[in-house]
């Protein structure tokens, strides 16, 4: 038996090849719109220009602050070692039970140890003397030498009766203004040998000295102090 197979049979192969083709034409537009949905950056958000925001951190204006607290240290160190440098005179006591009295030039930034080591060589007597064998009594305090003048004098480190040094200018309108050379009315300075403190510490004036201590208050002591 024969079949006759009309137009109308064959129209569902083409039927299929539409489905095909807008099958891959919506792929091909949904591929299409993935590709093209690229999510959008995200916006700073601005800054309120009414509020206070110096409390929050900032890289570029602490690196500033930095720069000029470092700036500020240079200058300063340089001021100070300025000053180290300025010459002083000093005028000290030789002590072996009376004075002999002398005067010794040094820097402020000297340590007492190097300023002992220039009034050795001052006196006959100490030219053979050791400067660990040395001591510096000032107001009746005795001066470790490790310390600098400039230690005592920025620190307006103060002694029994006042300031350690005191290299104020002359108050005295008859005297020539020198800021370097210390007052006269300041308690002038011993230098003894150790042995013979070690001999005589328990009679005057040895009796009265003792190590100096920035942190003690001497206010309430008195000094004797002889011309010598």
């Amino acid at each position: 038996m024969l079949f006759h197979i009309g137009r109308g049979a064959k129209k569902k192969p083409k039927r299929k090849k539409t489905n095909e083709k807008i099958k891959l034409s919506f792929e091909m537009e949904t591929e299409k719109e993935q590709e093209l949905n690229i999510p959008a950056k995200k916006g700073k958000i601005g800054k309120n220009p009414t509020v206070d925001t110096s409390f929050l951190p900032d890289k570029e204006r602490d690196n500033n602050e930095r720069e000029q607290r470092e700036n500020f240290r240079q200058i300063w160190l340089a001021e100070q070692e300025k000053i180290k440098a300025e010459s002083i005179e000093i005028t000290y006591s030789y002590w072996d039970g009376s004075g002999h009295r002398k005067k010794a030039s040094c820097l402020k930034g000297d340590t007492v140890a190097k300023f002992l080591d220039k009034c050795r060589t001052q006196s006959n007597e100490l030219r053979g003397v050791n400067v660990d064998n040395l001591m510096f009594v000032k107001e009746d305090l005795i001066i470790p030498q490790h310390y600098t003048f400039y230690d005592f004098i920025v620190n307006k480190a103060r002694g029994k009766s006042g300031p350690l040094f005191n290299f104020d200018a002359h108050e005295d309108i008859r005297l020539v203004n020198d800021a370097q050379i210390e007052k006269e009315d300041s308690h002038v300075g011993k230098v003894c040998e150790r042995s013979w403190y070690e001999r005589n510490r328990h009679i005057f004036p040895a009796n009265r000295w003792e190590l100096y201590d920035p942190e003690k208050n001497y206010g309430s002591y008195s000094i004797k102090d002889s011309k010598n």
